[in-house]
This record gives structure tokens, C-alpha cells and sequence, in this order.
């Protein structure tokens, strides 16, 4: 493996958005003898644990991309049942957590970026996150790689920012400022039972794209920051626990709370491992 310095560098050279959308084509690939040795090589990679995915037999997938976002078999993820119980939305690891400091999130040790810079400058949603709580989950090639609820949410507005596509593991974390203010990302803001929430949805190198429940495939989108306002169309509200999106290929999830609305479980820390629908905090007056 590369020393953090020197795969930093590289990154700033890399053509991301070049390498990541063909990427992208050819995890599409059906053509079995491809698709089959995609699969199994990767598989070997990383160690990818099959046994909790519905479908086992990695010819039955027709394309890449089906197995990597592949669904999981019943039972395999319980989901906090306690009303007031914050759900992971994802397998993964806390890369950090904790509080928002004068409208800036930590990023990693001694790296911090503006909320603002997240938020693509929407000051009213910066406002009304001041001084509140965050948790930044990373989810490895391996892990699962769909994206749940974390409670009841109803969608209000979606907004797309185009951006760079830096790679979002720990290494670059530690090495590129504002990672994940500079890369491609949507923002999606809910209405949840104790007052706003978000959910962001971070691009990463050779990420090939971001679906959502409600839209599809979102990103990548043209190069410029599009919103769609739902709370003026049909509504759509999604329970706790219940799929929202998908990776095409792996990246990072960011939730945002306003003040006072939650109290993080105190034993997660930077590296913790995460697991879709496990208790990962609580709302107040829960």
C-alpha cells in the first residue's frame, strides 16, 4: 500500500471523474465471463462475506454493480426497535463523531471543514444546524452498500452538488482538507419526529453513482448544483430502517441534527464498526 503522502499526491493528479465514470461502464458489464471474473476477483480482494446476501450464487447477478449493491437476505440486519433509537443507516465505520463547533465538522484529526462548505452554501439549513451533532460513517469495498433510514423521515428538498471525486477512506481523510466539502455529494433534507434532519450522500473515486429510493440514479448529474423541493409534490415519507439509497461502489454517508436533538451512544469513537439498523444513538427526550 501506498504511504499517505504519495497516494494524496496521486489523487490530485488522477483523472477521478475520467477513471471513475469508465469505471462505471464497465461494472455494468453483462457479458458473463466478465461480469463472473469482476465478481470473484473482488470478492478475493476485499474478503466479502457473502452468507447474509440474499442471492449467494455471484453468476445469478447480472452485472457488477447488482452484486455490489446486492440486497441482503431477511433477518440479517434487526433494526432498533425502541421508538426513540437512532438507526446506523449503514455497515461501515465511524469515521468521525460528535458535535459541530463554531458552523465547522471534523474531518479527522486536526482537519476540520465548514458547514457551509458541506451544505453548498445554504446558510437558512446551515442556520438551523448550528451548534449540533454529526456522524460520519465510512463504508469499505467490502461492506453492504445500501443506505437506510435512520428514523422516520419525510423528504423536503434534494440537492445535488457536482464536485471532485477524491477517494474517502482514511488515509485521504487525513491528508486532503475539506474532503468531503470538495467532493461530488447530494443532500438530502427530512422532516423527521423531533424537528429537521440530514442525510448526504458522498461521491468517491470510482464511486460510478448515487441512487435514490425516490429518483433513481442522481448522481452523476450535470455540472451544476441542482435542488428538487418535494414539499410541493407528491410525499414521500420513509420509516426507520427503510432503504434510501445506493452506492455504486463504496463512499461515506454524513448525518446532520440540529442542537439538542441527540445524545450519540458514548462507546462510538473514530474506527468503531457500524452495522445497518443497530442503535447508534438516541432523540431527545427519548
Amino acid at each position: 500500500m501506498l504511504p499517505e503522502p504519495i497516494f494524496a499526491i496521486l489523487q490530485h493528479t488522477l483523472p477521478k471523474h475520467t477513471v471513475s465514470r469508465l469505471t462505471g461502464r464497465l461494472a455494468e458489464c453483462r457479458i458473463p465471463a466478465i461480469k463472473n471474473a469482476l465478481i470473484r476477483a473482488f470478492i478475493r480482494r476485499y474478503g466479502v462475506d457473502m452468507t447474509d446476501a440474499e442471492i449467494q450464487d455471484i453468476t445469478a447477478f447480472a452485472h457488477f454493480n447488482d452484486f455490489f449493491t446486492r440486497a441482503l437476505r431477511d433477518g440479517s440486519r434487526p433494526v432498533c426497535d425502541q421508538p426513540a433509537s437512532i438507526a446506523c443507516p449503514a455497515d461501515g465505520c465511524i469515521s468521525e463523531i460528535g458535535s459541530i463547533e463554531l458552523g465547522s465538522v471534523m474531518q479527522a484529526k486536526g482537519h476540520r471543514y465548514s458547514l457551509s462548505s458541506l451544505l453548498a452554501g445554504d446558510e437558512a439549513l446551515c442556520q438551523s444546524l448550528h451548534n449540533g451533532s454529526f456522524a460520519t460513517i465510512y463504508l469499505a469495498p467490502h461492506d453492504y452498500h445500501r443506505v437506510h433510514m435512520p428514523i422516520d423521515g419525510t423528504l423536503q428538498k434534494m440537492t445535488y452538488v457536482p464536485g471532485q471525486l477524491f477517494s474517502v477512506n482514511q488515509a485521504t481523510a487525513n491528508r486532503i482538507p475539506g474532503l468531503f466539502a470538495r467532493n461530488e455529494r447530494l443532500i438530502c433534507e427530512f422532516a423527521g419526529p423531533s424537528g429537521p434532519f440530514v442525510m448526504i450522500l458522498v461521491g468517491a473515486l470510482v464511486v460510478a453513482g448515487i441512487d435514490t429510493v425516490w429518483a433513481g440514479e442522481v448522481a452523476p448529474m450535470r455540472p451544476r448544483l441542482q435542488t428538487t423541493d418535494y414539499r410541493q409534490t407528491a410525499e414521500i415519507t420513509l420509516k426507520k430502517g427503510d432503504e434510501m439509497s445506493r452506492f455504486k461502489l463504496g463512499s461515506t454517508v454524513i448525518l446532520l441534527f440540529p442542537q439538542g436533538k441527540v445524545s450519540w451512544d458514548a462507546e462510538l469513537a473514530n474506527g468503531s464498526p457500524t452495522r445497518m439498523g443497530e442503535s447508534i444513538g438516541t432523540l431527545a427526550g427519548g
